[in-house]
């Protein structure tokens, strides 16, 4: 099976961007933590990150994954069309957010993904993305 990792606008910055809200590991730290977990339970994983809406909506629909985990970081809040995407390639997706989004400013409380996402994991840091694995290993992967 294979887990595509999406990631939206900014994400790029971990580690030294707003540390107090979103961490202090990077990008790349934690990817290399969900290679580990995704290894333990027999998933692939493949990584994309962009900081452009079109971008992100492309590499959906290359429909080379069979399930995903989506921080679509502040596009969560305006687009649309991510939504739109998502839907469209016909996988299922968990929504990660590192922060809980319902406890920040008003304006993070739209959220146009969750009400299509199959699970949304909020407010755990980069533990989100290891629930999120472990929720699809069990879901779809053939774990028990």
């Amino acid at each position: 099976m294979i887990v595509l990792v999406l990631e939206g606008p900014n994400l790029n910055l971990l580690g030294t961007r707003e540390p107090e809200v979103y961490g202090y590991e990077t990008l790349d730290e934690i990817h290399e933590g969900i290679r580990k977990r995704a290894r333990d339970l027999g998933l692939t994983v493949a990584f994309f990150q962009s900081n452009h809406e079109g971008a992100l909506i492309d590499r959906l629909h290359r429909r080379d994954f069979d399930a995903a985990i989506v921080n679509a970081g502040g596009l969560t809040h305006t687009s649309i069309a991510l939504r739109d995407a998502l839907l469209a390639v016909q996988r299922p997706f968990i929504e990660v957010h590192l922060s809980d989004p319902a406890k920040r400013e008003k304006f993070r409380q739209v959220n146009y993904l969750r009400d299509v996402a199959v699970e949304s994991i909020v407010g755990q840091g980069a533990r989100g993305y290891h629930l999120a694995m472990e929720t699809i290993a069990r879901r779809f992967g053939g774990l028990s």
